[in-house]
C-alpha cells in the first residue's frame, strides 16, 4: 500500500510503500521511553520502498539490551519520531515507519504485539477506562 506521512511541524515528509499485513505494537521499555507513552506502533517498509520528500531527519543510535544498534530517526525541529531501522545492510533494511505520522493512520489496525512482556498492566484493556469525545 503507497501511504504518504510525515512529522508533527511538516519539516520532514515521506511517501512509502508498507505491508498493512505488518503493523506492530511494541510494548519493550525503549519504546515507551523513546514515544514517552506506554507502547508504540509501527509499519513495516523495505528501505528502497521509503523515500523522503523533504528535509532529512535527525537520527539518533540507540543501543539496545541485546547489544544492536538501532538507528531512531526523527525530526530535528518539532521532535516528532519517524522510523527506527538498523544500523547495518544500509540499501536491505526495513524501516519500521511510527504509524502516528501515517497521513492514512486510519486504515492500518495492529497485527502484533511484542514485548509483551514489558507492558503496562493496564495495557492491554483500555474498555473500562471513561472516554470523552474531545478533551473536557
Amino acid at each position: 500500500m503507497k501511504i504518504t506521512g510525515g512529522c508533527h511541524c511538516k519539516n520532514v515528509a515521506y511517501e512509502a510503500d508498507v505491508n498493512e499485513e505488518v503493523v506492530v505494537i511494541c510494548h519493550c521499555t525503549d519504546c515507551q521511553r523513546l514515544s514517552a507513552s506506554s507502547y508504540r506502533i509501527s509499519v513495516v517498509s523495505a528501505e528502497q520502498n521509503f523515500k523522503l520528500l523533504n528535509n532529512e531527519p535527525k537520527i539518533y543510535i540507540k543501543t539496545t539490551d541485546s547489544g544492536t544498534p538501532r538507528i531512531q530517526a526523527f525530526c530535528s525541529e518539532c521532535g516528532s519520531s519517524i522510523y527506527a531501522t538498523s544500523v547495518n545492510d544500509v540499501g536491505h533494511r526495513n524501516f519500521n515507519i511510527r504509524l502516528g505520522t501515517v497521513d492514512e493512520i486510519e486504515k492500518f489496525s495492529p497485527t502484533k504485539q511484542i514485548w509483551s512482556r514489558s507492558a503496562q498492566p493496564w495495557a492491554f484493556n483500555l474498555e473500562n477506562i471513561p472516554r470523552v469525545e474531545t478533551q473536557s
